[in-house]
């Protein structure tokens, strides 16, 4: 029951919690101080400023970067589910330009994919497991299919997204439901923005996941000469502009979140 009724109010006009994590009077003492850092935000950074790309199939794949935080100002014994969804930035449709480097607005954003949560899989826990580490979504995964029944985030191809975090005060009053709103906070974080895309248009951003993601290193060359020899190998080859192409647009993962 509660988990429904807080998927009746996450809608677009649900206050999300300042940035520095400052919470409206209103909230029960178990949300009031809760506070949410952003795991990895210098890198988050990185790909915000080139336009952050999130690969959507209908499989499913997980993020990179991954969203993490890091939690405190819970009440140590009490419960708490930590969900999150993803909401249009706005209402556009957009397309890449390869000429200058930049997304153009396209047209009307498409009719909203189903909106779904994804509840963290150690929900509910105590705050104090919550704030012993990092919190990490590792096992969220991004669909472009309206018919998904795996649970995945349905998300529509080229339009923008914000992920949102919440944070639900688990209430052991028979009568919670009626101070529902009192109960849960949620956070965002501008630099998480990204474009919903089925294949990487800016070549800056397969870069940069290359060059960050752990499970990339098949895709990185530590030898200059052995590079060299790829490249001259590579450009000879039928297989060159293949290779090419697939180098700078889709990083196939696997279920271990590993390039294949």
């Amino acid at each position: 029951l509660m988990c429904l009724q807080l998927s009746q109010s996450c809608d677009l006009s649900l206050p999300c919690c300042a940035d520095e994590g400052s919470l409206s009077s209103t909230k029960c003492p178990q949300i009031s101080g809760v506070r949410v850092q952003l795991e990895m935000q210098a890198l988050w950074q990185q790909f915000d400023q080139l336009g952050t790309e999130m690969i959507v199939t209908k499989a499913g794949r997980r993020m990179f970067p991954t969203f993490q935080v890091r939690i405190s100002g819970m009440d140590p014994s009490a419960e708490y589910v930590l969900l999150m969804d993803f909401i249009p930035v706005d209402s556009k449709r957009y397309r890449y330009a390869f000429h200058s480097s930049s997304w153009l607005v396209a047209g009307r954003a498409d009719v909203a994919a189903p909106s779904r949560m994804h509840f963290h899989p150690d929900s509910p826990a105590r705050g104090a497991q919550w704030m012993k580490q990092t919190v990490s979504f590792d096992s969220l995964k991004l669909t472009n299919n309206l018919l998904d029944d795996n649970g995945h985030m349905i998300l529509n191809s080229m339009h923008r997204y914000q992920p949102r975090f919440h944070v639900v005060y688990v209430d052991p009053a028979p009568n919670s439901h009626l101070n529902a709103y009192k109960n849960f906070c949620s956070f965002s974080f501008p630099e998480t923005r990204f474009m919903a895309v089925t294949a990487y248009q800016n070549h800056r951003i397969t870069q940069l996941k290359i060059a960050s993601n752990p499970f990339a290193k098949g895709f990185r060359t530590t030898d200059p000469q052995k590079d060299y020899l790829r490249k001259r190998l590579y450009k000879r080859s039928p297989f060159g502009a293949l290779f090419a192409h697939q180098s700078r647009s889709v990083l196939k993962l696997d279920r271990n979140n590993q390039i294949i």
